[in-house]
């Protein structure tokens, strides 16, 4: 009877401690999720060490390839150069390989926390990123040897409020050949020694891919003539499906590839031309700055470009010819004995240009004054 006394008040005390540690472990579990869904709507910041592939660089932003893993700060040479990345390119996160692995180049310690703004050799600044507002930009005093960089892959006619850049910037970075830190979206590597080369078999003649339809571009205007006198197969949306994992091996089985760029701007040359027509070995016809400037970036014979032409119809006509003569189109390939076209290029790579830059030798300071002039 003793026993059976005791059981209500033993039993009370348990359910009393276990309501106990459920409402601590609620409490702690909310406030993690309340700091971290918190933290999430932020840019990360982290210190950048990875082993991952490259995504390649086009006009959309590369895709996020997971979570990033933190470096070692506290173990960081004392020589390396400390790049800020103001923000992700377009806000999108992704994994950034060391320089030593991606491009055989020294290693520079690459970093988004902005807490390390102080310590930067460098700062660098995508200009799409922030160039909404001027407030967008670093506000704290800038450290007296600290380098900004002004990087920019679009187009000036994509590239708004330049004028938000004069007099903040040390140095350039751009495709264009005249920037202080050269970054194209491609490139031709000479080859240690001349080889021999085979085009791969082809079974269909013109493709375009495109997904900015603008019926009263240049572009649109001249394959709107172009097409009455040849098929072209035109990919993108409203017209032949194209799935991403799909692209090169899709554009891989055409002669020709027309890679007519949106705005015409000095050096303007996108991966149109690296990546949809090197890549795929397909003979790029080009639409875009004068010809004198592909060829400051590439081979005279290794593109058409439709200024050559009188008419759509006689480039046409051209381009009908080149099918029937396999010897006269391969020797639009005859450049490859002792070129290597590099097309596959990530934000990643970009970043190791600035690092290299940086390393190569001590930049005598400068200010660019009117960048909103200089890049038009």
């Amino acid at each position: 009877m003793g026993s059976s006394g005791q059981a209500p008040g033993l039993t009370c005390w348990k359910v009393l401690t276990f309501l106990i540690l459920q409402l601590s472990f609620s409490a702690i579990f909310f406030a993690y999720v309340r700091i971290h869904g918190k933290a999430n709507q932020e840019v990360p910041e982290f210190d950048m060490v990875s082993q991952t592939r490259c995504p390649p660089v086009s006009q959309t932003p590369c895709p996020p390839a997971g979570q990033p893993q933190r470096s070692t700060v506290g173990e960081r040479s004392s020589n390396l150069i400390t790049i800020l990345l103001w923000t992700w390119p377009f806000g999108r996160p992704f994994l950034i390989q060391k320089c030593s692995q991606l491009l055989g180049l020294p290693d520079c310690d690459f970093t988004t926390n902005r807490s390390r703004y102080q310590e930067a050799d460098a700062v660098i600044v995508h200009h799409r990123d922030v160039c909404w507002s001027a407030g967008k930009l670093p506000q704290l005093p800038r450290p007296p040897s600290q380098l900004w960089i002004w990087f920019n892959l679009e187009s000036p006619s994509a590239s708004p409020n330049l004028h938000f850049m004069d007099h903040h910037f040390n140095l350039t970075m751009s495709y264009r050949r005249d920037s202080d830190i050269f970054t194209p979206y491609g490139w031709m590597e000479v080859l240690p020694r001349p080889g021999n080369v085979t085009v791969p078999p082809k079974s269909k003649l013109v493709a375009w891919v495109l997904s900015n339809w603008k019926p009263g571009s240049r572009r649109v205007q001249y394959y709107n003539e172009l097409k009455k006198h040849l098929q072209v197969d035109v990919y993108g949306r409203g017209h032949l499906p194209l799935r991403r994992e799909d692209h090169l091996s899709t554009l891989s089985q055409y002669k020709f590839y027309l890679a007519f760029e949106n705005t015409v701007h000095e050096d303007y040359i996108t991966e149109k031309v690296w990546r949809n027509s090197f890549v795929t070995w397909a003979v790029p016809v080009v639409l875009g700055p004068p010809r004198k400037s592909y060829e400051r970036h590439m081979p005279p014979e290794s593109f058409i470009h439709v200024d050559d032409f009188p008419s759509a119809q006689d480039l046409a006509t051209f381009l009908q010819e080149l099918d029937r003569n396999a010897t006269r189109y391969q020797s639009y390939f005859r450049w490859r004995e002792r070129l290597k076209p590099v097309g596959e290029t990530c934000w990643a790579m970009h970043f190791c240009k600035a690092c290299w830059a940086l390393q190569k030798k001590p930049v005598q300071y400068q200010t660019i004054p009117e960048l909103s002039k200089w890049f038009k």
